[in-house]
């Protein structure tokens, strides 16, 4: 990522950019972004509601959520770069391509997440999505979202 912004997205800011609340906010931090791409971190606690039935015993984070915490990083990196901060308008998550589960994502993990534009339109963007765990690709994916009145 080049030159990198200085604004860094803490707990606050993201709950104040995404409409997201407990349990279905997945993105914990901002790291860094730029007009292009993000860099986000989850922290995969035991704690987390989805692990008590996937699977008892070895618990797993849902690929799904995999990628709807790539969607919300992707999201928040829409609502910076497009200006939509304040202006009422959501990003909707519309379609999935290419998705591909590479390993598991179990408690104690810090979920990397990266996402950036593939394509960028003022109502439809194309994003590409990577979710690592100490550089190992655990989900990638594709996918397309919408960008209209909340």
């Amino acid at each position: 990522m080049s030159e990198a912004s200085e604004i860094v997205y803490d707990t606050a800011k993201i709950l104040a950019a995404l409409p997201h609340r407990y349990p279905m906010l997945l993105v914990d931090r901002v790291v860094s972004f730029d007009e292009e791409e993000i860099h986000a971190v989850k922290a995969v606690s035991f704690n987390e509601g989805f692990f008590q039935g996937h699977f008892p015993g070895r618990p797993i984070m849902p690929g799904v959520l995999q990628i709807e915490a790539l969607a919300q990083t992707a999201g928040i990196l829409a609502i910076e770069s497009l200006g939509l901060a304040g202006t009422g308008k959501l990003v909707y998550f519309m379609a999935i391509e290419d998705a591909k589960f590479r390993s598991p994502v179990t408690p104690g993990h810090l979920l990397t997440l990266r996402a950036g534009f593939v394509q960028k339109r003022s109502r439809v963007c194309k994003f590409w999505g990577k979710a690592s765990i100490e550089d190992k690709v655990t989900c990638e994916v594709n996918f397309t979202a919408m960008i209209a009145d909340s």
